[in-house]
């Protein structure tokens, strides 16, 4: 395909150029055939419907036409200073090239909109170039507050991305990314997409996470071939980080503590980093910890809950350990390695939410029977059983049906009240062909991928009353949502469902993330 031929549309076809006959040819034709378009939905192509946002449909498509989207104004490690015009959904600053280059955007991390910052690029791709933050010669003091910062890490760290905002305009920055998934990625008309409401907060905006998972390399080869010969030194080596990620780059960025995380996991987190260094040498290949939050273990009797002040938590370190956590006044147990949501302080408001918007009016005109696809372990399953006659929950994972369905008995729901299969999320519809559908309502939570066609189709032949799709990817939301309700307006015979609301979850402040729940109702 020819580079001057490529549209906007074509965001899964990868750029080539034909080689030509000479080694300098040959490599430019390699180096062109590296030029992959983003993966549709993926966080790059997200960056790319914002940076067309900001240079305009023209500019690009101009671009595009001419061949030149790859032709970057800057040099490695060149230095400029950029104005930032907005942010990206993925939280990084952008900015446009200065007026003397061609149009471009720089992608700049931890810089805010109106700032006037001076980076150093390291990459360039379409129509962008990424860069490093060296300065914000002009901050922003009506965001800005540097003095919220409690990591001392922050800046250097890829975790967190908006520390030195007021929590309340981090809120609002996460509305925005919802309203802009929507827009370019629904396909639906503005006008039938409603107002995004304001995202929930938060009860904790620190001290949250009930997971991390800090990593580190094994020992170089020129290392250890000197700790074999003696001759390294017998203090912790220079070269050993054990941490997250740096922000841009591959390298490990050493951490003692991290201000999101738990208590109990940063009290855990120095004996470990401490028996690390001791055991270095004893690595062969890096390696990626696990750290979780559980409790000790729940009450035998489980109608004598304790208080939350009452219960120990510990720091569970294997993958095969059984972890446990309290929502409410339900227990959940599961493996280590299994998914389970990392912020238990918000759990509490997204399932009563969920289960508010099921029932809308009174329960006696409400749904009696409950769908729970990608199940898990049964959060949802379980937190809202009390409110249906029954549940039936599906997961591809074997284990963590073993896990819901344990979780079931062990809060003492009443037996067959709740059933739970393993098995790919598009099959559950033949197992509950039985339910009432205007009696049902549907709670998808799938993986970032989102659901498939073939989940979207037998939902619309199922036709359930409610659906309430809760999702860690806004974006393939968009595309899902968008899809059940084309689907159904094609071939539902006069039915069709409706957006009724868009709300974003914050589960992860600090960062850029926002979890979306799009709630559907058949009319």
């Amino acid at each position: 395909m020819d580079e001057s031929n490529v549209t906007k549309e074509d965001t899964n076809v990868s750029v080539l150029a034909v080689p030509g006959p000479s080694k300098k040819a040959s490599k430019s034709a390699k180096r062109k055939q590296k030029r992959v378009l983003p993966e549709p939905y993926s966080s790059e192509d997200v960056l790319w419907r914002d940076i067309v946002a900001l240079l305009g449909d023209d500019t690009v498509g101009h671009a595009l036409q001419h061949g030149t989207e790859w032709d970057s104004p800057f040099d490695f490690r060149e230095e400029v200073e950029v104005e930032v015009s907005t942010l990206s959904s993925n939280g990084d600053a952008l900015a446009h090239s200065p007026a003397s280059s061609a149009p471009w955007v720089i992608v700049a991390p931890f810089a805010l909109p109106g700032e006037r910052i001076r980076v150093r690029i390291y990459r360039s791709s379409r129509l962008h170039s990424f860069a490093d933050l060296l300065e914000v010669v002009s901050p922003n003091l009506d965001l800005r507050d540097d003095s919220r910062v409690k990591c001392r890490y922050f800046g250097q760290c890829s975790g967190c991305q908006y520390q030195m905002l007021s929590y309340d305009t981090q809120l609002g920055i996460k509305r925005n990314v919802v309203i802009k998934a929507y827009e370019n990625f629904s396909n639906l008309p503005k006008e039938i997409i409603p107002d995004v409401l304001p995202t929930i907060a938060s009860p904790l905006q620190y001290g949250y996470r009930t997971k991390i998972t800090p990593h580190f390399d094994a020992p170089p080869k020129k290392a250890r071939k000197e700790a074999e010969s003696g001759l390294a030194n017998s203090d912790r080596p220079g070269w050993l980080k054990i941490g997250f990620n740096e922000i841009g780059k591959r390298t490990v960025l050493d951490i003692e503590e991290c201000p999101i995380a738990t208590p109990v996991l940063n009290a855990a987190l120095g004996p470990i980093r401490e028996d690390i260094i001791k055991n270095i040498w004893g690595y062969k290949k890096g390696v990626s910890l696990l750290l979780r939050d559980s409790i000790e273990h729940p009450p035998s009797d489980i109608s004598s809950i304790p208080s939350p002040e009452d219960e120990k938590h510990i720091c569970v370190t294997s993958h095969k350990a059984t972890v446990r956590e309290r929502v409410d006044s339900m227990y959940f147990e599961f493996p280590g390695h299994s998914f389970f949501q990392n912020n238990n302080s918000v759990l509490v408001p997204l399932t009563s939410y969920v289960k508010d918007a099921i029932f809308r009016s009174s329960k006696s005109s409400g749904p009696t029977h409950l769908v729970d696809a990608y199940c898990g372990s049964g959060l949802f399953s379980l937190m809202l059983a009390p409110h249906f006659d029954t549940v039936a929950g599906i997961e591809l994972s074997v284990e963590s049906i073993k896990s819901a369905t344990a979780n079931a008995i062990i809060n003492r729901l009443p037996q067959g009240k709740c059933s739970f299969l393993a098995g790919d999320a598009a099959n559950i519809f033949s197992t509950v062909s039985h339910f009432p559908p205007d009696k049902t309502a549907l709670i998808i939570d799938p993986p970032r991928k989102g659901s498939d066609e073939l989940f979207i189709e037998q939902l619309v032949r199922f036709a359930c009353s409610t659906v309430v799709y809760v999702s860690c990817n806004v974006h393939t939301q968009a595309r899902d949502v968008g899809m059940i309700i084309e689907r159904m307006e094609r071939e539902g015979g006069g039915r069709k469902y409706v957006l009724e609301s868009l709300r974003g979850f914050d589960l992860f402040p600090q960062t850029a993330h926002v979890e979306s729940v799009a709630v559907l109702r058949l009319v």
